[in-house]
């Protein structure tokens, strides 16, 4: 999530209860998880097994619970809860604005682009030339959608990130102030779900097709030209190549890359990184030879058991 124009660090720290070590004339561009942070970013951590991670990383701002050393060019802001911290200065950029009429008065959206009747579009939403947007479908808060991109009927984008922090007294939830980024000639089927970032994007790539009721988490970044048939799940912060085919009811785990040109075949489960230009089967998916050899040799396992029982 970027900011409207650069903040002091020094207001920032002073919002947030924090002091400064490093530099405190650095000035933030924007907020975001750490392995989506760019330099300029904010980002934070309250775990010190996750201290090293987050020092190295692109952030220039670094929010945390315990004092230690900070390199050169950065600023760490020390505060006793770093995650309320973060959540209060997404909510502060990101506020709840509900919204009043079925197409807000913030939404830019390009002449030749159709919006059938009961369509709702939300603040800050950019829909491209040639689009075509059925009714009923619904586009949250700071979508971007390109140029000759289908939403299907009923089709639900921009919604809430399912990002929870556990506490003792429960689940706390972030505030989701990131966005949805829909590239150009992109079909959305329908009754799909596609959440917004935290803080970063969901990005579906130029030319992606989902067929009907596929979910998409939050900050999940699909590539071009991929096919992703009915009712696939695709977790949080997944990174899906260009040229990927994923059949019906695959689902993939969160954090999860698929290379380049792999398929996956119906009813698979990817809980582990894929290789590129490769095909799958199965829960866990592997190569869908290995796969089939062992669906082979289970043929053949009644016999073998016959034998042995009679000897």
């Amino acid at each position: 999530m970027k900011f409207q124009q650069p903040i002091p660090i020094r207001e920032i720290a002073k919002k947030i209860g924090a002091s400064i070590i490093g530099d405190d004339q650095l000035m933030a561009t924007g907020i975001n998880e750490i392995h989506k942070v760019e330099p300029g970013d904010i980002t934070f951590t309250d775990a010190p097994k996750y201290f090293k991670k987050s020092l190295e990383s692109a952030a220039t701002i670094i929010i945390l619970n315990e004092k230690t050393h900070c390199p050169p060019g950065k600023a760490l802001l020390l505060c006793s809860q770093p995650f309320e911290a973060y959540d209060s200065i997404v909510r502060e950029h990101r506020p709840f604005r509900p919204l009043n009429d079925r197409i807000s008065e913030s939404a830019n959206i390009h002449p030749s682009s159709i919006v059938e009747p009961g369509a709702i579009i939300g603040h800050q939403v950019v829909i491209g030339k040639n689009c075509y947007i059925q009714a009923n479908a619904y586009i949250g808060d700071f979508t971007f959608i390109g140029n000759h991109v289908t939403i299907q009927a009923g089709a639900i984008i921009g919604t809430d990130a399912f990002y929870f922090q556990k506490t003792e007294n429960g689940y706390q939830k972030w505030r989701s102030g990131g966005r949805v980024v829909i590239h150009d000639h992109v079909d959305i089927g329908a009754a799909c779900t596609i959440n917004r970032g935290v803080s970063g994007d969901t990005i579906i790539g130029a030319g992606t097709k989902l067929d009907c009721q596929v979910h998409v988490g939050h900050g999940a970044v699909i590539g071009e030209n991929c096919l992703i048939a009915g009712q696939v799940g695709i977790g949080g912060k997944a990174i899906i190549g260009d040229n990927v085919v994923l059949y019906g009811q695959v689902g993939v785990a969160q954090r999860v890359r698929i290379g380049e040109g792999a398929v996956v075949s119906a009813k698979s489960g990817v809980s582990k990184d894929l290789e590129g230009k490769k095909s799958y089967f199965g829960i866990p998916a592997a190569d869908i030879r290995v796969r089939q050899r062992e669906l082979a040799a289970l043929k053949h396992l009644p016999l073998f058991f016959k034998d042995y029982y009679d000897e």
